[in-house]
């Protein structure tokens, strides 16, 4: 059974059933909730039975308060009542949180025989009556709305979009198709060592393991969403010229420069040098930019979001003009370039220019404009949804689709076994600085569970998918998404 690691599992079958103790096998103490242990904590002990009304009151709190935070919880209690099943659905519709039921169907004269074993036996006519309507109940559970109903198995608790990957690794093995990968730096946090010699050998090894393009944030503070703020985080324009220096094919981008965090004529410049420097292969990520205190930390202007839109679809225009040929004068919305003079003039004939972002009525229709390629987020449907928006803005300005390149980026953490899984998600959580870093976006997985969610997302129109490895740096961390990387070989067309 995979189930999602974020969703609530309702428990439902007789005592004796043994929900409990396949309940303690599969998850954590603390996912658990269980109505006897409420009862003693409201009552006198498990059995008090004049603590009911109030365990259940505070079943529900803590169902709440977890959901809302997208915490996996399981409800450890006979699960008859239809009433409490739908309420407990809702509680997770609520939070947009899958709900999942697990049936018992325990013979009834085994439920009897562990019944006359515990210290405390349920009434054989209470228990019959639970037999009864455990029976019913099997009878129409699968109509009632929950996302999935199992009966009990091992389970494998995995991130959202790995429960369907071993369906989606089968087609890639029988049906291959390509897909490219690039390597996010996104945290320089490393072992010791020098911080060059470090990146170099990193970037040396991506490249090697089959990343086709390496990419950096353009900030200049780390960002909370990976790290803290005293943490290294190197200038972007200069650490990609460094890598293009010890790369020999990759290509190099920002994912992506802020429009407002430079002047965009001097940005066209410092983009022409890079592709110079690599032999094209400079990639100009660009995006609205969004966080305002990394601006007035360093002194830059933060506009109101009308105006950066301007300023960004000014630059889209602007750039392929400084590197173009002659130097015509360009005015816009909000930029005024008397000579737009850039020598050299990148190798590249036309450097491409990737738009960070997923905005559906400006993002969107801005890169169908001007770009040649889009960075968007989420599962694959929600980026088939973004492509199928894109393709749109395409067609209505006349545009063939294929022309904007998708790219994905996400975060992904690959392991040789669930045990290992387990012990990476523990440490890299424990590292968490925001609740948005939790585990569920770490993408912990095996292999073949990586290959199934890649080939989701190839499916869904995704030409690169941009890699986050949060342990980058562990030993073999590179390789073993090299073996993810081998599976889409060859890769889609450049």
């Amino acid at each position: 059974m995979r189930l999602p690691s974020a969703c609530l599992v309702v428990l439902v079958g007789p005592s004796g059933a043994g929900k409990s103790h396949w309940a303690t096998e599969n998850f954590r103490p603390e996912q658990i909730v269980s109505s006897d242990a409420l009862r003693a904590a409201v009552g006198v002990s498990e059995h008090d039975q004049r603590a009911g009304a109030d365990a259940f009151e505070v079943l529900d709190l803590i169902l709440a308060r977890r959901l809302a935070r997208r915490l996996l919880t399981v409800v450890d209690t006979v699960g008859l009542d239809p009433d409490r099943r739908a309420t407990y659905r809702e509680v997770a519709r609520q939070h947009g949180v899958p709900s999942h039921a697990v049936l018992f169907d325990t013979p009834a004269e085994v439920c009897r025989a562990r019944n006359r074993t515990r210290a405390r036996a349920v009434p054989t006519k209470v228990l019959a009556g639970q037999v009864a309507a455990r029976d019913q109940v099997a009878s129409h559970i699968d109509g009632e709305g929950f996302d999935g109903v199992h009966r009990p198995e091992p389970v494998d608790v995995v991130p959202a979009e790995l429960v369907a990957a071993p369906d989606a690794a089968g087609r890639q093995r029988s049906q291959p198709i390509g897909l490219r990968f690039g390597l996010q730096l996104s945290s320089f946090a490393g072992p010791g060592g020098r911080f060059d010699e470090r990146l170099a050998e990193t970037a040396a090894l991506a490249e090697a393991v089959g990343f086709t393009s390496l990419w950096v944030m353009d900030h200049v503070v780390q960002i909370p969403q990976v790290g803290r703020p005293w943490e290294d985080m190197p200038e972007s324009w200069t650490t990609l010229a460094w890598l293009a220096a010890h790369t020999r094919t990759a290509r190099l981008g920002t994912l992506v420069t802020g429009v407002t965090l430079r002047n965009p004529a001097h940005l066209a410049k410092i983009v022409a040098t890079l592709d110079v420097l690599s032999n094209g292969r400079a990639v100009c990520g660009l995006g609205l930019a969004w966080w305002k205190w990394e601006h007035d930390l360093y002194g830059w202007t933060f506009p109101r979001t009308g105006e950066r839109y301007a300023l960004l679809e000014d630059t889209l225009q602007l750039l392929p003009v400084m590197w173009g040929a002659g130097s015509p004068p360009f005015k816009g919305q909000v930029l005024d370039v008397p000579e737009t003079i850039c020598y050299p003039r990148p190798v590249q004939a036309n450097v491409p220019i990737l738009l960070g972002g997923s905005g559906e009525k400006k993002t969107l229709r801005l890169a169908a404009r001007f770009a040649d390629a889009c960075n968007v987020f989420g599962d694959p449907a929600t980026v088939a949804r973004k492509r199928s928006i894109l393709e749109r803005h395409c067609e209505e300005i006349g545009r063939d689709p294929a022309e904007v390149r998708v790219t994905h980026l996400s975060t992904a953490v690959v392991a040789d076994s669930r045990r290992e899984v387990a012990a990476a998600v523990e440490r890299l959580g424990s590292n968490a600085t925001t609740p948005e870093h939790t585990t569920e976006r770490l993408g912990a997985g095996l292999v073949d569970d990586q290959i199934g969610r890649y080939r989701q997302l190839a499916e869904a129109g995704v030409h690169t998918a941009i890699v986050a490895l949060p342990d980058l740096f562990a030993p073999g961390a590179l390789e073993r998404f090299g073996r993810v990387i081998a599976a889409f070989d060859p890769p889609a067309p450049a």
